[in-house]
């Protein structure tokens, strides 16, 4: 569905030259759904937007859906659907006359274009508002009415750029239950941006992370977090004198200095820590420590984008979202 090499783009200012994207190479499958991650200014955004024809590459070459970006940008639009950061309908219009355009616009007669539009409003649960206007719907609302924008014209492909940003966690939710309950329906291909790990966990597929313009990591969600994070074990032991020859177990039985200390509390990263929470007991009993608790939490791909970059995507998100409320 998408297959691009060498994608690059610099924005050539008065006094500077900012390469935005470096030379990224994506290959996306037919049906799959891949997630984009990556810090505020990484070029995530800059990347949709060459694949969707909205910006010309510097460099590179892309083709979506067998169709090159900047030699048929035409063939490329009718077989996507775009879903960008902002609202995309007129906020004075009603919203099923939003849907009605966007059908007519994309070739659709007026009878399928009514039908069509009373279909998503009904599938993304916006049945009753098709004469409310835009700027009367809620927050979640108003984006379900943008996905089913980019749906009007069944594309093979969905992008979906930040689509659940400013949204409170039971829009979100419902926003995402739409999403895949459409998907698994028409078998589309979906490529979506998102600060909220959970979601890309959740949804998809595939993570590539970008950094800096460049693919720095590109996998499953598991195994990513299975080579890049590992378990955390976080031990609490009987007392400091014990955390401290339990730090040193550790730290051998790892194989990892990454062990830290904190009183009586030891945390230290581990491959499959759930497995291996009876030898350590063994282990500690075997060496005369007392243990009081012990947790094992899964690595999250926040902790796999910190690993890498040495950042918190989580951070930059919450970052984002306050800047979106400020905007």
């Amino acid at each position: 569905m998408i297959h691009a090499e060498g994608l690059t783009k610099d924005f050539v200012g008065h006094k500077e030259t900012v390469h935005a994207v470096r030379g990224i190479d994506l290959h996306v499958e037919r049906g799959e759904t891949v997630a984009v991650l990556g810090p505020n200014g990484a070029g995530k955004t800059t990347t949709m937007r060459m694949l969707t024809t909205l910006t010309t590459p510097t460099a590179g070459t892309a083709r979506v859906a067998g169709f090159d970006v900047q030699r048929d940008p035409a063939q490329v639009r009718r077989r996507l659907g775009y879903v960008g950061q902002g609202n995309g309908a007129g906020h004075g219009q009603r919203a099923l006359d939003e849907l009605y355009s966007q059908g007519v616009t994309f070739g659709l007669g007026r009878r399928e274009s009514r039908a069509r539009a009373q279909e998503l409003m009904d599938g993304l649960d916006l049945a009753g508002k098709e004469r409310t206007k835009v700027s009367d719907l809620s927050g979640g609302q108003r984006r379900r009415l943008d996905v089913a924008m980019g749906l009007m014209h069944a594309p093979e492909l969905l992008v979906l750029d930040e689509p659940s940003t400013g949204l409170d966690p039971h829009n979100r939710a419902n926003l995402w239950e739409h999403i895949g309950q459409l998907r698994r329906e028409r078998a589309m291909t979906l490529l979506l941006t998102t600060h909220y790990l959970d979601e890309a966990d959740a949804m998809a597929e595939r993570v590539v992370i970008v950094d800096h313009g460049s693919i720095i990591a590109d996998d499953t969600p598991e195994r990513l977090k299975s080579q890049h994070a590992g378990d955390r074990l976080t031990v609490t032991a009987g007392g400091t004198e014990y955390a401290v020859r339990l730090a040193e177990l550790l730290s051998s039985w790892t194989g990892t200095g990454q062990v830290e200390v904190a009183g009586a509390t030891v945390t230290a990263g581990v491959a499959a820590g759930s497995t291996r929470v009876a030898e350590l007991v063994r282990a500690a009993d075997a060496h005369g420590i007392l243990l009081a608790d012990i947790q094992v939490r899964r690595p999250t791909l926040d902790d796999v984008f910190l690993t890498l970059t040495g950042r918190s995507l989580r951070e930059t998100g919450a970052t984002h979202e306050a800047e979106e409320a400020a905007a």
